[in-house]
């Protein structure tokens, strides 16, 4: 359930956004074609900052970097570029969740780079995922990303105080897929 005061994507009109944010409807038209054009390139935008986080991050880890030290670090990275500013999150992962068949199609693009990401990871760090890796890389995303919608039923706007529980949610999660990932 959305915060107080907060109607959601679908109760939402343009003539609301615009106001809220000081822009006349006929600028937001020169911009945009529609609520769902503002929302996809929102969430591009989202994801554009967090594939940036992850891939600096990735970029970082040295040679020698123990496999579940490095992943959970990059999963604290990644549970980072959403719960630093909860209105992210639920951009992503409360709002997003089958807004259009446009938007669940951009979300499950979305997942399929995340689930890359992970299996780059994983050879990275000299983890062989077998012949199934992507669709254990998948179901490692879909999880990731369920256990942190699901945290956000129990979390306002501010900035939660159950973060560390959120984080030992997902770095549970993480070893507990990832414990049956031969090395390489």
């Amino acid at each position: 359930m959305p915060p107080e005061g907060n109607t959601g994507y679908q109760d939402t009109s343009i003539e609301q956004i615009c106001k809220q944010v000081y822009v006349g409807t006929k600028s937001f038209y020169e911009v945009f074609a529609s609520k769902e054009a503002l929302y996809l390139a929102l969430l591009d935008r989202i994801v554009v900052d967090v594939a940036g986080r992850l891939t600096s991050k990735l970029d970082a880890l040295g040679d020698d970097q123990d496999e579940n030290e490095a992943a959970r670090g990059l999963i604290r990275h990644f549970a980072d570029a959403f719960v630093d500013d909860v209105r992210v999150a639920r951009v992503t992962f409360g709002e997003g969740r089958a807004v259009t068949p446009l938007a669940e199609a951009h979300r499950r693009t979305n997942r399929r780079w995340a689930a890359s990401f992970a299996e780059t990871v994983w050879q990275r760090l000299g983890v062989a995922a077998g012949p199934h890796a992507h669709a254990v890389a998948m179901g490692l995303i879909g999880g990731l990303f369920d256990i942190i919608a699901d945290w956000l039923l129990d979390t306002g706007t501010a900035r939660p105080t159950g973060r560390a529980s959120l984080q030992d949610g997902l770095d549970r999660f993480y070893t507990v897929i990832s414990s049956d990932l031969p090395a390489s």
